[in-house]
């Protein structure tokens, strides 16, 4: 779990199975049926263990990020479960009414795992947090470290925005880890799995059922799958895992002290992400910001 290729945490990557179809040299190899035998036992151990892990956690899924049919949002898939079956019709909106506190304020939204934390099932010696999650009636450690800087990230973005936490994660493991994460108060509510779209293997946060208007809303994220029906509204953030030199959090800091102060997010967002998409920048929104923006 503890790699770049496939980390611990947490919900939303669609599982696979690779069988071996290429008959071995028959010198020293097995049988061919016994030899069968054993790549299918090992493949069904490798799904049974992905499947564990998948249950709770969003990064054991393979993200598709092929747009919704259609224009884009105004298009949207029905609410299915993951076995095929429809969900229950969601409330009218996912968040509560606007606190006094934060009337006039920018709903940020932001994604927990590999943009604030990264989390293993693995022994990690300078974890920042230990949190015990029951899986199929056994206690299991998931060992979570902070991204660096990510204390006066939220700090700050709770100072500026109304701030929400959604995460495709289960809320078993996602609610203890915030409330370890979040000693400020700073998420004025938290979403978690079951409040997400499974649209074609992805679970997708869909920005129109939060009750917010749009224009003033942005989603924080290392997943483009998590806001592919409102990319125009998205800050991507690198996939974080253990660098400890890392500063993008810090970084952005002052890119949502200037978005803070916008009539809407489009007009910002919308230049950036252009610049981002076509020119040498892309892949690194920071650098797109720094190169384009007038809020140095």
């Amino acid at each position: 779990m503890h790699s770049r290729h496939c980390s611990p945490v947490l919900g939303e990557k669609k599982r696979r199975i690779h069988l071996n179809a290429d008959p071995r040299p028959l010198g020293g190899a097995l049988p061919p049926p016994l030899e069968k035998a054993s790549q299918c036992s090992v493949s069904l151990k490798k799904q049974r263990s992905r499947s564990i892990l998948s249950s709770f956690f969003c990064c054991f899924r393979d993200y598709n990020v092929e747009a919704p049919p259609g224009s884009g949002p105004s298009v949207l898939p029905p609410l299915v479960e993951e076995n095929g079956g429809l969900q229950k019709p969601p409330a009218k909106y996912l968040l509560p009414e606007v606190t006094v506190l934060d009337y006039g304020k920018k709903c940020v939204v932001i994604d927990l795992d590999e943009t604030l934390v990264h989390s293993s099932f693995k022994p990690i010696s300078n974890a920042d947090f230990i949190v015990p999650v029951e899986i199929d009636g056994t206690i299991h450690q998931v060992y979570v470290l902070k991204r660096p800087h990510v204390d006066e990230f939220l700090q700050r973005m709770g100072q500026l925005f109304e701030c929400v936490l959604f995460t495709a994660s289960l809320a078993k493991y996602a609610d203890p880890v915030a409330d370890l994460l979040d000693r400020w108060g700073v998420f004025r509510a938290r979403l978690f799995r079951e409040s997400c779209v499974f649209h074609r293997g992805n679970y997708v946060k869909d920005l129109s059922r939060l009750g917010r208007e749009l224009s003033k809303v942005i989603i924080v994220d290392n997943s483009p799958a998590s806001y592919i029906f409102h990319p125009e509204n998205a800050v991507p953030v690198q996939s974080w895992f253990d660098d400890m030199t890392d500063t993008e959090l810090l970084d952005l800091i002052p890119f949502f002290e200037g978005l803070s102060q916008e009539d809407d997010v489009y007009s910002v967002l919308h230049r950036l992400c252009s610049s981002w998409i076509h020119t040498e920048l892309f892949g690194n929104f920071l650098c797109c910001y720094r190169a384009t923006t007038k809020w140095n």
